[in-house]
């Protein structure tokens, strides 16, 4: 304790740093926590004897703090888009970030009269690049109770485009200068590689993981190597050497070399996206290249502070995004337990080679696990031997890609070869997130105190220098503290197997979006697989699923098929039922590939085709055999509708297909009905319902979803033709067991 009161009061400049980058971060929020935070300063500066003179500069920097990001705040907030929401709009808009397909079809942030706003369209994706300007067509809406995260990057509404058209405009002055830049970077980058291996490569150059699939993309995160496609400090170190290393090529002197790796920082930073991770780094960069041009000490400490203070005075309500979050936690760590980590790896003879990369990853893991896990509730069990496999083979990747964005601004072709060579080594860390997000449990909800708790335990002894002697007391309590806190997630609860002689039918809770598991006979089918990114996977994997006898693809909408390939990935598949009926779009797209690589035929369905599933019997309805979709047609009319019977059962699995497609079908009385299109108003439902005569009806729909799902009308129709109806946004998945005594209904979860 003593020696950091010694240290802040030689170096007073800490303290004030941290005193107006805390003011920034929550000093504003009420007068009240102001008054609470101004005591503490004062009982730090008594505790540490602090003179009054730095008790006052502390106290100025905590009020500095809360004023400038009150100031900025409301410069941030402030909209003149109010009068539009809620009402159709036609306007031209400038896209800041490349669409990437999302849930419900695709977006992007854009800039509708210079206010952000998220752009969200249901077909296929647009090419745009970043400053791309376009006229757009349809309704504005305010932000709703699940749009936090956009309401923390200070978008103002939600833009809902029925139509389209490119303008061949872009903007203008600076940022146009960076987009063109990076409009050629991005086409170098691209040059002679698979679309997955270029996707990879621009993620991991400059930070925009917009080209890459939704399986990818999936495997990197819950492999623990999503931050390799987030732009972040390891780039800019990784930048600032090879600046050095053409600058020692060319016998440029020392000097020289840190101008020029200060311009490359400045450039670099916009180019990457301006990123909270990205931010942080270039400001730490810049401030040890300042300090090595001005032959001063530089402190790693201060740098932070300083990222600390710029990104928040830029953004106050940075420190509430995840992404901002993990980046300080991981630099600090990394600050705190790198060097002592490397100590004890030197001395039991690790080589240098494998020392350095692993204490930098142990360290990063143990900074950043808490935060994820409070942040998100999940704990990757597989991202620090994935980190280690790939952390040879990250550099070289990075300076090629690097290198090949700079060659590329004077042609694509010339920087095609540095491409060429980043294959393998992209191949490699592609294998290693797919192999490694694939193993039971990479990634499992996780209690958050009880992982921070393990992994500060773990970093105390670290710390304390005993990490070497108490090793093994240091791994059995982070494997107990582990497994408590997998233990204590109750969405990690274990399903009871499927008793003999019982049919299980589990409507999954993914969120807005279709996916429902039949099992019987120890044999499993999937029907429909949720949006990209619902947790599929997951959900099959806590229904004790390792291998599915037939996956089906009822029609193509992502809400529907957009995370087969995440299930095609990650298990065994016999056979694939396609039911896209012609329609080309992005999910399935991917859907197929991934079909194509673990060699699982795709079979089109058909009214009269018939599939046997231990007792159950699945009988295509709809689409009828002979007839084919117009251009343009609506998917959902065309979507692939199921009889599932089995003894004391009868199923009818409708995907979105509504009354005026189930009407004309030869439908029997059934048992249980799954509603269609998540609930959506239907008109024709109620005669429907007095024909067919349910006795169970379950919703797949995502809570607070923007579509208003399910309509009252149709809750209304269900409730007066007596049918029980269970949700999954209110129940949770919902489990129906079918055996000799008739059909049960589980509990929810």
């Amino acid at each position: 304790m003593s020696s950091a009161t010694d240290a802040l009061r030689a170096h007073p400049r800490h303290l004030l740093a941290g005193g107006l980058a805390v003011g920034l971060a929550i000093g504003w929020r009420s007068p009240l926590l102001l008054g609470a935070l101004l005591l503490a300063a004062a009982v730090l500066a008594a505790a540490a004897q602090f003179g009054a003179r730095l008790l006052l500069a502390l106290v100025v920097a905590l009020i500095s703090g809360a004023l400038l990001a009150d100031a900025r705040l409301s410069a941030l907030n402030s909209s003149q888009l109010s009068g539009l929401i809620g009402h159709a709009v036609r306007a031209e808009v400038t896209f800041t970030q490349a669409p990437r397909v999302s849930k419900f079809g695709w977006s992007a942030l854009a800039r509708l009269r210079g206010e952000p706003v998220l752009i969200r369209g249901s077909e296929r994706a647009p090419q745009l690049a970043v400053g791309e300007i376009a006229n757009v067509f349809g309704s504005l809406r305010a932000l709703g109770e699940d749009d936090g995260w956009l309401a923390a990057q200070h978008v103002r509404a939600i833009l809902r485009v029925s139509s389209l058209q490119l303008s061949a405009r872009q903007r203008g002055g600076l940022v146009g200068f960076v987009d063109r830049v990076r409009g050629r970077a991005t086409t170098a980058l691209s040059a002679q590689l698979p679309a997955a291996e270029a996707g990879l490569l621009r993620g991991m150059t400059l930070g925009d993981d917009s080209a890459m699939g939704t399986e990818l993309r999936s495997a990197m995160r819950r492999s623990g190597l999503g931050h390799l496609v987030a732009a972040s400090g390891a780039n800019i170190a990784l930048l600032v050497l090879l600046v050095f290393a053409l600058g020692a090529t060319f016998a440029a002197p020392r000097s020289a070399r840190l101008v020029f790796a200060l311009l490359a920082i400045a450039l670099y930073v916009p180019l990457a996206g301006s990123g909270a991770s990205i931010q942080r780094a270039g400001v730490i960069g810049a401030a040890v290249l300042v300090a090595a041009i001005a032959s001063r000490p530089s402190s790693r400490w201060y740098a932070l502070l300083l990222a600390a203070v710029v990104t928040l005075a830029l953004d106050p309500l940075a420190a509430e995004q995840p992404g901002w979050q993990l980046s300080f936690a991981a630099v600090a760590a990394i600050g705190l337990l790198a060097a002592p980590l490397r100590a004890q790896l030197e001395a039991r003879r690790v080589p240098a080679l494998i020392s350095e990369p692993l204490a930098l990853t142990a360290a990063a893991t143990l900074g950043s696990a808490p935060v994820a896990a409070a942040a998100f509730g999940t704990l990757s069990l597989v991202s620090l031997p994935a980190n280690l496999a790939a952390a040879l083979i990250v550099a070289p990747v990075t300076w090629l890609g690097m290198v090949a964005a700079l060659v590329g601004q004077l042609s694509a072709s010339l920087a095609a070869p540095l491409t060429w060579l980043a294959y393998w080594p992209l191949s490699a860390i592609i294998t290693i997130a797919r192999f490694s997000s694939a193993l039971p449990a990479a990634q499992v909800n996780a209690s958050g105190p009880l992982v921070a708790a393990g992994c500060l335990s773990l970093a105390l002894l670290v710390r304390s220098g005993r990490g070497r002697k108490y090793a093994l007391a240091a791994s059995a309590l982070c494997a107990v503290l582990a497994a408590l806190a997998v233990w204590l997630s109750h969405e990690r609860a274990a399903i009871a197997p499927v008793p003999a002689g019982t049919v299980r039918l589990s409507f999954l809770d993914i969120g807005q979006g279709d996916a429902t598991l039949l099992q019987s006979g120890g044999h499993a089918a999937l029907i429909d697989s949720g949006p990209p990114g619902g947790g599929i996977v997951e959900r099959l994997r806590e229904e004790g699923v390792g291998r599915l006898d037939l996956l089906v693809a009822t029609h193509a909408q992502a809400d529907h098929l957009g995370a087969a390939d995440e299930v095609l990935e990650a298990m065994p598949v016999t056979a694939l039922l396609d039911g896209r009926d012609g329609v080309d779009e992005p999910e399935g797209a991917a859907m197929e590939a991934s079909a194509g690589r673990k060699n699982v035929p795709l079979v089109t369905a058909a009214a009269g085709d018939s599939i046997k599933l231990g007792s159950l019997k699945l009988e295509i309805l709809s689409p009828p055999a002979d007839s084919r979709p117009a251009p343009g047609a609506d998917p959902n009319r065309r979507a692939i509708v199921i009889l599932a019977s089995a003894p004391r059962l009868r199923l009818l699995l409708t995907a979105d297909a509504e009354s005026d497609v189930l009407a004309p079908l030869d439908l029997p009385p059934i048992d249980l009905l799954k509603v269609s299109h998540h609930g959506s108003a239907d008109e024709g439902l109620a005669p429907l319902l007095a024909r067919i005569e349910p006795r169970i009806a379950v919703i797949e729909v995502g809570a607070h979803n923007s579509y208003g799902h399910p309509a009252a009308a149709t809750l209304e129709a269900l409730s007066e033709a007596g049918v029980a109806i269970w949700r999954t946004d209110k129940d949770g998945t919902v489990r129906i067991d079918v055996d000799s005594d008739g059909v049960h209904v589980q509990r929810p979860t």
